[in-house]
């Protein structure tokens, strides 16, 4: 009888081993997945995507009463590890005029340039004036007369809008002389008509120069000389 007897099977063991089976392959699959969600940054990376630049170190600044403009961007540029060249040269491939090195940067500047503003309290800011090379020289819409202006222009900021003023002179000069030959003489004949054409001339040469280098900066015009014969 003793040989008979025949020990039964556990009951349960081969399903606690298919249990254990699958929990295997679940948490493989789960490292698997977590790897993935890792890698691709899912669950935080540690390193961090580089990003843009929140403010221009092109940009002018303003300089305060006693500052010297060229000093105050050499050390802007210097403090942004610029300080290699001056920005290329004049339009047409004149001499080169730039003083300050543009520093090379991701900045992405709105279409259209930025409008520097004027100081809020102009007495605590240093005024840079700059004589425009050369007289303007245009006939006037309404009349056979010629008139001719010299002028200079005025700047809080530093050294970089003089700069701006000096490589793109080629350009400002075409729109002014494109913008008195639409002038009336008798409105120019007239301290209100020259007024009118000092505010319209500063809104030509900062809209140049938001189109070419990305600011404006210039807050007034003055004229030196005019006449109109």
């Amino acid at each position: 009888m003793a040989d008979d007897i025949v020990d039964a099977p556990a009951k349960g063991g081969k399903g606690k081993g298919m249990i254990v089976i699958i929990l295997i392959v679940l948490l493989m699959s789960g490292a698997g997945v977590a790897g993935g969600l890792y890698a691709a940054g899912a669950l935080g990376s540690h390193e961090e995507e580089e990003e843009a630049p929140k403010e221009d170190p092109n940009r002018p600044l303003l300089v305060k009463k006693g500052e010297d403009p060229l000093a105050v961007a050499e050390k802007a540029v210097a403090e942004a590890g610029g300080g290699a060249e001056a920005e290329g040269g004049g339009e047409g491939g004149g001499k080169k005029e730039a003083t300050v090195p543009h520093v090379e940067t991701d900045f992405k500047l709105p279409k259209g340039g930025i409008d520097l503003p004027r100081p809020k309290k102009v007495a605590d800011y240093q005024p840079t004036y700059y004589q425009m090379p050369a007289p303007y020289t245009s006939n006037l819409a309404d009349t056979d007369s010629l008139v001719q202006v010299a002028m200079a222009v005025s700047t809080f900021y530093d050294a970089r809008v003089t700069d701006a003023l000096k490589t793109h002179e080629l350009a400002i000069r075409s729109a002014i002389l494109m913008q008195l030959s639409q002038e009336s003489g008798a409105e120019l004949s007239t301290p209100q008509g020259k007024v009118a054409l000092q505010g319209r001339l500063t809104a030509l040469i900062n809209k140049i120069l938001r189109e070419k280098t990305g600011y404006s900066g210039v807050d007034n015009v003055y004229f030196t000389n005019f006449i109109i014969q």
